[in-house]
């Protein structure tokens, strides 16, 4: 009698693959972000145009996750009217407040601290998740795993007497990426709450198309406004929108063939992908290098494993 036929997506070289390629594209958010301040020639003041720039990206996201996943259901991916009021709320969370703060912080950091800064959405998502929205219970283990993260971003801004004199944080930098990722953290809550009663698909989709228009508007009103000065600014934009479409529509494909522990705890390629890449793109070996920088990465990713990993689930041996 012959075996029945394994899904291809729950081969776990596979799933390594595809998770490795998904934590590439998003660790590459900030160094192509970076990369495009420059080739739209965005100086630090050009907050409205930067705006406009994050609009754009989230539209263009949101068009390819809709028509994406309309595909491969067969047919065109609509919102239930139950789901109109909780989409435009989402949207203000995940593709407005978080993006604001987001790109306000690379302006006012580097690329290695913010991306392992970035990661401490993971911590604020589970924080939240136990003590505002009831959806989870705090273990020791998890615990441990925040507080891991806490000092990973302690050593990563000098110590505790860097943060409080000013040399190793700045509101505008640091701070502006922690409140980007409690925006997302707090959005990635209500997106699990709205999810058991419309497709998460849709509600990605949708958020990302309103998010972006939101913000596209308040730049284009504010007196913002891009200039293509070559191909290259078009190429920028189009691989910012599929980051994050290509990144959710396989990372979604994953969670849908695998249990929710085996896919959440590869996040912590996260800020290794996006330290790598920063010192590979941007030319900050440098920091990426240094001993705080790595022990701080080393320390982040450990509090990521240990907040997602799920000791119920055992893996099958062959």
């Amino acid at each position: 009698m012959t075996e029945p036929k394994q899904n291809t997506w729950t081969q776990p070289f596979i799933v390594f693959i595809a998770a490795f390629f998904c934590c590439v594209l998003w660790g590459s958010a900030t160094p192509a972000i970076k990369s495009a301040y420059e080739m739209f020639r965005l100086g630090p003041e050009d907050t409205a145009a930067r705006l406009v720039m994050a609009g754009l990206r989230f539209v263009i996201a949101g068009v390819m996750v809709i028509c994406f996943f309309s595909v491969m259901e067969r047919h065109f991916l609509v919102p239930k009217k139950e789901s109109y009021a909780k989409i435009p709320l989402l949207a203000l969370f995940q593709s407005v407040g978080q993006p604001y703060f987001f790109f306000l912080s690379l302006v006012n950091t580097s690329g290695v601290r913010s991306s392992i800064i970035n990661a401490s959405g993971n911590f604020f998502a589970i924080l939240f998740a136990a003590y505002i929205f009831r959806m989870e219970k705090m273990t020791l283990r998890k615990w441990l795993g925040c507080i891991a993260g806490v000092v990973g971003l302690v050593l990563l801004l000098g110590g505790f007497r860097a943060i409080l004199d000013g040399t190793g944080f700045t509101l505008a930098g640091e701070g502006a990426m922690l409140a980007a990722d409690a925006f997302y953290a707090l959005g990635s809550c209500l997106s699990k709450v709205y999810s058991r009663d419309e497709n998460p698909v849709v509600l990605c989709g949708y958020q990302f198309l309103c998010g972006g228009i939101i913000l596209f508007l308040i730049g284009i009103l504010s007196g913002g406004h891009l200039v293509f000065y070559n191909a290259s600014c078009v190429l920028v934009l189009l691989y910012m929108g599929f980051i994050s479409a290509g990144a959710y529509a396989i990372w979604g494909i994953l969670l849908k063939y695998n249990p929710v522990s085996k896919i959440s705890i590869l996040g912590f390629l996260n800020p290794v992908m996006g330290v790598l890449l920063s010192a590979i793109i941007l030319g900050e070996n440098r920091e990426a290098l240094s001993w705080n920088g790595l022990l701080a990465l080393a320390l982040v990713s450990l509090g990521i494993i240990l907040v997602n990993r799920d000791p119920s689930v055992k893996q099958n041996k062959a």
